[in-house]
């Protein structure tokens, strides 16, 4: 049997130098708020990495405040605004649509792209929004948003703007300022670092809601003691993902080698967001199938991880918003497969994947 493994939007392989150096350090001992040599040398890992993520993300590394993960991130900027107008995209992140707070959601057109008429007619009413929350690259289909342009239309209005930049960073070269954004969220497991660790990037000058109280971590902006290894590793796979971006566009031609062959075997399959801009990295495949929903299951049987990408569960047909959103209208019949490739695919390994496509497609689709 194969192992192969195609869901790196779900998460990818620890990159090696961030495992060293994580490794090494969990075998030292010292809370980053402590004022003795121990303490010092462990805040040293922390502000290390602060100043890599910054000069990546060309702020100031007092801009970065580190915390629990993307979730924590959005969970803080969303909170901090509750109560007042917010605006968000129809295809954000479950930590984004689903952490308490009450927003008004911004329709997308069938490609997965922000309807930007929608947003200006949106941003007119009489009590402008406070904040305008879109992610940058949607973690199911990959689609790219155009940010720079949402950014400007909020501002004329005078709102505040956050990107999840989760599936952005470390696969396009992005600064907060080219952006445009105020706030951005970005993850360490998502680019080669550990789980439980990511980063809120804020502008200079702006007072960031406090989520986590006690403790005076952070600048005080986020207590509880800090994660010296794995902030030491995010900024090591920073480093490391973001001096090889022109290799990770790369993936875009086994992509679309993947997406070109499936289309070949079936009349089954469509692949979302092929019209709008993507990562180099993600599909997103639609089956029309009787047998859809064991799809997933049989690739798994094969070997193959892949995600449904949060679309279908067991014993449901109801689609994810996401595919919703984009007009994608549940069935029975309808499966979703998102294939995400990484830093550490092979040539080799997408070849394999193609045969096991043809191995389970041959059995589900027969009939």
């Amino acid at each position: 049997m194969t192992n192969l493994f195609f869901d790196h939007n779900a998460t990818t392989p620890i990159r090696p130098k961030a495992f060293d150096l994580a490794t090494s350090i969990m075998s030292e001992v010292g809370n980053a708020a402590s004022v003795h040599s121990f303490g010092r040398q462990a805040n040293k890992h922390v502000e290390t990495a602060r100043r890599q993520i910054g000069e990546i993300l060309n702020v100031d590394a007092q801009q970065i405040i580190f915390n629990s993960g993307a979730t924590e991130g959005n969970n803080t900027i969303l909170k901090g605004f509750a109560g007042q107008r917010i605006l968000i995209s129809s295809i954000e992140h479950p930590s984004i649509m689903e952490c308490g707070v009450a927003a008004e959601k911004i329709p997308v057109q069938q490609n997965g792209v922000i309807d930007l008429d929608a947003l200006q007619e949106m941003l007119n009413h009489p009590t402008p929004p406070a904040l305008v929350s879109v992610m940058m690259v949607n973690n199911e289909t990959g689609v790219i948003q155009p940010i720079q342009e949402i950014a400007r239309m909020a501002k004329a209005v005078g709102a505040l703007v956050h990107c999840d930049a989760v599936q952005a960073f470390g696969r396009l070269p992005i600064t907060r300022e080219s952006l445009g954004v105020d706030f951005m969220t970005i993850s360490a497991h998502k680019i080669g670092g550990t789980h439980g660790v990511g980063a809120l990037v804020c502008a200079a000058g702006l007072q960031v809601p406090r989520l986590v109280q006690g403790g005076g971590q952070e600048r005080r902006q986020r207590g509880g003691t800090v994660n010296v290894a794995g902030i030491a590793a995010f900024g090591a796979a920073a480093v490391d993902a973001c001096s090889v971006l022109d290799d990770y566009q790369k993936l875009s031609i086994w992509r679309d080698r993947i997406e070109s062959h499936i289309r070949k075997t079936s009349n089954r399959v469509r692949i979302l967001g092929q019209e709008a801009p993507r990562v180099a990295n993600t599909s997103m495949v639609i089956v029309d199938s009787k047998s859809g929903e064991t799809l997933l299951m049989a690739f798994d049987l094969e070997g193959v991880a892949l995600s449904a990408g949060s679309a279908c569960s067991s014993g449901s047909t109801k689609l994810s918003y996401t595919l919703t959103a984009m007009g994608i209208e549940s069935s029975p019949q309808i499966a979703s497969l998102r294939v995400s490739l990484g830093h550490t695919t092979t040539e080799k390994e997408v070849e394999q994947f193609i045969a096991v496509w043809d191995k389970v497609s041959a059995r589900l689709f027969k009939d």
